[in-house]
């Protein structure tokens, strides 16, 4: 989104800090004029940095929300910079992250960072793949007063859409696992567009082999706060996404057994375009149609 169409809008760089004191690089996106009406938290997929949602937040804050972005450590600006050399990110090996620990210190972090800011307001999460996969990790996710997940779905690989269920396969296997093991962490240039710590990526993979998804994960704990969220819960999924397929996107809404999601499918021609995919949904010629039925149903309450 162009800066001039932020004219409206205040968005400040900030530094979020995590439970454990990890500094987040994020941004505050608030309304110059008007009354703040609601809090709202985005919460990225794996290996997107916040800066593909800037437009949505954005929108979201000219219509009198509170809205913060931030990337998960060990990516973006929650990357460590090099002691040497200018602005440059400091190198991966080693570094200790894992999807589960972008859930528990991270997201968890966010959630609480708004709550305490904007106790006044309702409190919306907005969750794009694995951001919505990690509502149901959080420790207190009943913070949240209603969540809106965007292409978010449990990722096991055979709910993907032929044929890229196989290539999927293949960059995680062949590719993705040899070189992490070997390079210490997952390099972005081989296939995902943003390095990954190691344990992130080797966790992310595991997940995307077992047939229930994070759900079938024995050593994962904090499934069981699945059962605690119990806000209104929308998800939406696109026909044309071979990632978040309605069936996919029905298995990660299981797991919340206290609430009723509603799953919405939307179709390309829906919001007349030639195509939406997996991140199509933030892109800011989707202003009038899909992004104003999501910000409507944020703000309903």
């Amino acid at each position: 989104m162009s800066e001039a169409a932020l004219d409206d809008v205040f968005a400040d760089d900030i530094i979020v800090p995590a439970a454990d004191r990890y500094p987040l690089g994020a941004t505050l996106f608030l309304p110059r004029t008007g009354k703040r009406s609601h809090a709202v938290l985005i919460n990225s997929a794996t290996a997107v940095p916040r800066k593909l949602y800037r437009g949505f937040a954005g929108y979201l804050a000219r219509r009198g929300c509170a809205v913060l972005t931030y990337d998960y450590r060990g990516t973006g600006d929650s990357r460590q910079k090099a002691v040497t050399g200018y602005n440059q990110p400091r190198s991966l090996v080693g570094f200790k992250a894992s999807m589960a620990d972008w859930a528990a210190k991270d997201v968890t972090s966010a959630v609480q960072w708004m709550r305490e800011r904007y106790g006044n307001m309702p409190l919306t999460y907005v969750g794009h793949s694995f951001g919505g996969q990690a509502l149901g990790l959080l420790p207190n996710n009943k913070e949240i007063s209603r969540a809106l997940f965007i292409a978010a779905q449990a990722g096991y690989w055979k709910l993907m859409a032929s044929p890229e269920r196989y290539r999927v396969y293949a960059l995680l296997n062949f590719l993705g696992v040899p070189l992490t093991k070997t390079f210490g962490y997952m390099p972005g240039w081989a296939g995902l567009g943003m390095d990954l710590p190691k344990d992130a990526f080797l966790q992310w993979v595991d997940w995307v082999m077992k047939e229930r998804y994070l759900f079938g994960d024995s050593t994962l704990d904090t499934r069981e706060n699945f059962h605690n969220y119990k806000g209104p819960l929308r998800a939406i999924c696109f026909t044309d996404d071979p990632w978040a397929t309605r069936t996919a996107v029905e298995l990660l809404c299981s797991g919340f057994s206290a609430t009723k999601p509603d799953i919405v499918s939307i179709s390309p021609k829906d919001a007349e375009v030639q195509k939406i995919g997996h991140m199509g949904f933030f892109r800011p010629e989707h202003r009038d149609t899909l992004w104003r039925g999501a910000a409507e149903w944020l703000q309903a309450e």
